[in-house]
């Protein structure tokens, strides 16, 4: 299963590790091919120091588990996205929110569920009929199912 990453996902991970964002991040490579922007890198950064606040990290905590987390998701280069995904992405965040426009041109162009923390976000192309949406809810029921079934317990 494709699921795109958005950047509220992977600052969440990188904040708590042990949640279930965190562990669906970095246990869920297994079942799922995590995908985003090469966007998010350069958000990533940009926040660093507030991150590092919150955390308490180091710097070298924080690169460690930034690392953890980016070596579990494939970068695309926007450049790759087709002119149609992009147009439709464009229509579908532009009254919601126009810096989350490349995530959903990749969720339609790699035909995959954008996963997202931003309910903004996610309300608003609900709204708008956009039905690939997972929530970290729905994504955590089928990790642990995806999980209990590898060990036979299902």
């Amino acid at each position: 299963m494709k699921i795109i990453v958005d950047s509220n996902i992977v600052f969440s991970a990188i904040l708590n590790t042990k949640s279930h964002i965190g562990q669906i991040l970095i246990l869920g490579s297994t079942y799922f091919d995590f995908y985003t922007v090469d966007l998010l890198k350069v958000e990533i950064t940009k926040h660093k120091s507030k991150i590092q606040k919150i955390t308490e990290f180091t710097d070298a905590q924080f690169e460690e588990t930034y690392d953890l987390i980016i070596s579990k998701i494939r970068f695309v280069d926007d450049i790759l996205i087709s002119d149609k995904s992009l147009r439709n992405a464009i229509n579908l965040t532009k009254d919601i929110d126009e810096d989350d426009t490349l995530f959903v041109a990749l969720a339609d162009h790699l035909k995959s569920k954008l996963w997202t923390g931003d309910k903004v976000l996610e309300n608003g192309l609900r709204k708008l009929g956009y039905p690939n949406i997972i929530t970290t809810t729905e994504l955590f029921d089928i990790f642990i199912k995806k999980k209990l079934k590898r060990k036979g317990a299902l």
